[in-house]
């Protein structure tokens, strides 16, 4: 990028200390904690404070798009843009309708992504999505096998990327995604379709209650320089 591009992008974006800033926008796309209550008490403000007609997105990675549909008084506005980690360098975006998302919304965030270069990916209000409905199964199994002393997490890592091909082995991609952000979208599948398979293994949560974060805190299943 050269320095003018730079600078008449860094142009384009305005900070903003307010919710009430989006009061004139077409396009919320909302990236907090997940956490559904967290979650619903911001959609309610933003029915407040957007005008009519503006899309209302929400990136989460597992919960139910239509819980936070239904925290505003608009829910045909309201749509799931799950966009992948790290979003600069991935392609997919997750986009999910409810029942009662319009199909204008649905096309007008579709052409969002084409705008900024994604690969966009339509897909049901379903827990965990296509992704991770596939992906977190698997990572569990992962730390099941670590927690069984089947393996290492090192053994593991190289196994799946050899073996399989895999740009990043299991605890590699659990420790970029954060462990705490990792069990709790292994909490709502669990939840949502009750099968005990699906249950976090014991070892992922007494990390996470350890404060063994990830990358972001500098261990996780592997440990990390700090800056």
């Amino acid at each position: 990028m050269s320095a003018e591009d730079r600078d008449a992008t860094l142009g384009r974006i305005v900070p903003a200390d307010s919710l009430e800033t989006l009061s004139d926008v077409d396009l919320v796309v909302e990236a907090i904690a997940e956490d559904l209550e967290v979650k619903r008490q911001l959609f309610a403000t933003l029915d407040r404070v957007c005008r009519p007609g503006a899309v209302l997105a929400t990136t989460t990675s597992s919960l139910p798009v239509i819980a936070c549909a239904r925290a505003t008084s608009r829910p045909a506005d309201v749509i799931g843009m799950h966009f992948f980690n790290p979003a600069p360098a991935m392609k997919l975006v997750e986009i999910v309708r409810t029942v009662l998302t319009a199909d204008d919304v649905h096309a007008t965030v579709r052409a969002v992504c084409d705008k900024v270069r994604k690969h966009p990916v339509d897909c049901t209000d379903r827990a965990g999505f296509i992704v991770n409905a596939l992906l977190f199964p698997y990572l569990n199994n992962a730390v099941k096998m670590v927690q069984e002393h089947y393996a290492t997490p090192e053994a593991i890592d190289t196994a799946m990327k050899l073996g399989a091909g895999y740009p990043m082995g299991p605890f590699e991609l659990l420790d970029v995604v954060g462990l705490d952000v990792s069990l709790a979208i292994e909490d709502v599948l669990h939840r949502e379709f009750r099968d005990e398979s699906l249950a976090p293994a014991p070892l992922l949560r007494q990390l996470v209650a350890a404060g063994c974060l990830g990358r972001k805190t500098g261990r996780g299943f592997h440990e990390y320089a700090r800056r």
